[in-house]
């Protein structure tokens, strides 16, 4: 039997989900905290179009997932299940950015068995491809949309950008010691 496959999105779920904000702060002239971010869109947030926050941000991806800051325990917790559970990551990021997101778990010393750069926000069929049983996330309409398609659960990881009502199969958690939790329960530790 093989054992529970994890699909487990990256940013703002295994990084920070402040990774962005000083970026942003200082490339545009704001003052912008997490709980100014109310929806997952950043345009509305900055004073520029959402094609000059296109270019800007393909210029820095690259400085920006390299210095992203871990979300508190995620590595201590995901070293926990590495044994236990396969621990695929499928993020939204573009597979061009796979060097410096490999480089980025190694100099972190988080575990992975794999990593998916799908250059899209559209991870139902790479969940199914991978046959996940289980998927976190940050994304409200990626969470929504994977737990209905997929028929798994979800643990979305909250935000003030996510915060919208969510199905039944779609659990909230504020830390990763509360995911932990519900991955116990389900399975037994």
């Amino acid at each position: 039997m093989r054992k529970k496959r994890f699909g487990i999105d990256i940013d703002g779920t295994v990084t920070s989900p402040e990774t962005f904000i000083p970026y942003l702060n200082e490339a545009f002239q704001l003052t912008l905290t997490i709980d100014d971010i109310k929806e997952y869109d950043l345009v509305p947030f900055v004073n520029v179009s959402r094609e000059e926050l296109g270019q800007w941000f393909e210029q820095n991806e690259r400085d920006i997932y390299k210095n992203a800051p871990l979300a508190p325990y995620a590595k201590d917790i995901l070293a926990e299940w590495k044994e236990d559970y396969e621990l695929f990551y499928i993020s939204a990021r573009h597979d061009k950015l796979l060097d410096v997101t490999k480089g980025w778990f190694d100099e972190n010393g988080v575990h992975f068995h794999h990593i998916d750069l799908i250059g899209s926000h559209e991870k139902v069929e790479t969940a199914k491809k991978y046959d996940v049983d289980v998927f976190f996330e940050d994304k409200h309409d990626n969470a929504c949309e994977i737990s209905e398609e997929c028929g798994i659960p979800v643990i979305l990881f909250d935000t003030p950008y996510n915060r919208l009502p969510v199905p039944q199969n779609v659990h909230r958690v504020t830390t990763w010691h509360e995911a932990k939790e519900l991955i116990d329960k389900w399975f037994g530790k």
